[in-house]
């Protein structure tokens, strides 16, 4: 098994690519860390994990707020002795709009998930590796990041955000923690329809969306899951500050 010992963080993981991972990971050999707002999702993919006779514990998890990002760590510090992957996959999107008409709030809202709640489980995580000489760190961006789409500037920037703190956060803590960024193409999860505004038909956007990739259909949970697989493992020993886009060549 790929990740057999190993103890993994995973945030959002109550549902889409965090719960896929979260399986996946478990499947490896890993005890698994559930994060998340969704107490009801978290708990119910622990149950998925411990059904298929691994080990998993949830903690909710407001990945905005600092002591609740500590309490995590230091939880899952206590309870399984190590800390061996953090994958920062929760974030939050919004409908396309204009930026003359983007509340100051929700701005301000994308930002404390996506890139202040990063930074805050990283924050609290790395004395841990750091103690144990080792860790991995894969955080979540988008191809959004690398190529905005007009009325997301916000989702797009913060996710530029991550991107860039992936790479100077490789650096800062090389060579014993490796941290890496994978950036989805849009994705076939419960998110999908946040990302739609007005009365736009989900399956004829999904359609629409499909066609411009050029392996013709959108990514799905487990696409994204295995990405992460490969920077959790070992086989990825020589990759850091690296961005793997999971986009079916959409970003050539």
């Amino acid at each position: 098994m790929r990740l057999e010992n190993k103890i993994a963080i995973i945030t959002g993981a109550a549902s889409g690519m965090g719960r896929a991972s979260a399986l996946l990971f478990a499947k490896e050999g890993a005890k698994i860390v559930v994060a998340d707002v969704n107490d009801a999702g978290g708990k119910e993919t622990v149950t998925m994990i411990k059904s298929s006779g691994s080990d998993a514990i949830f903690i909710h998890t407001d990945i905005s707020k600092a002591s609740e990002c500590d309490n995590l760590i230091k939880t899952a510090k206590n309870k399984f002795g190590k800390i061996d992957i953090l994958f920062n996959n929760a974030g939050i999107p919004h409908k396309p709009t204009p930026i003359e008409d983007f509340p100051e709030e929700l701005w301000d809202h994308v930002y404390a998930v996506n890139v202040k709640g990063t930074f805050l489980m990283i924050k609290y995580a790395v004395p841990v590796m750091k103690a144990a000489g080792k860790g991995v760190i894969i955080n979540l961006a988008s191809v959004s990041g690398l190529r905005p789409r007009p009325g997301l500037v916000c989702y797009a920037t913060s996710k530029a955000a991550t991107i860039l703190l992936t790479k100077g956060l490789a650096l800062e803590l090389a060579p014993n923690i490796r941290v890496n960024v994978i950036n989805p193409v849009i994705s076939d999860t419960p998110m999908f329809s946040q990302f739609l505004g007005g009365e736009v038909n989900v399956d004829n956007a999904k359609k629409a969306m499909s066609a411009a990739i050029p392996l013709g259909r959108l990514a799905n949970p487990e696409d994204i899951a295995y990405a992460a697989l490969f920077l959790a493992s070992d086989e990825s020993s020589m990759l850091t500050g690296s961005c793997i886009n999971v986009d079916g060549g959409r970003d050539i």
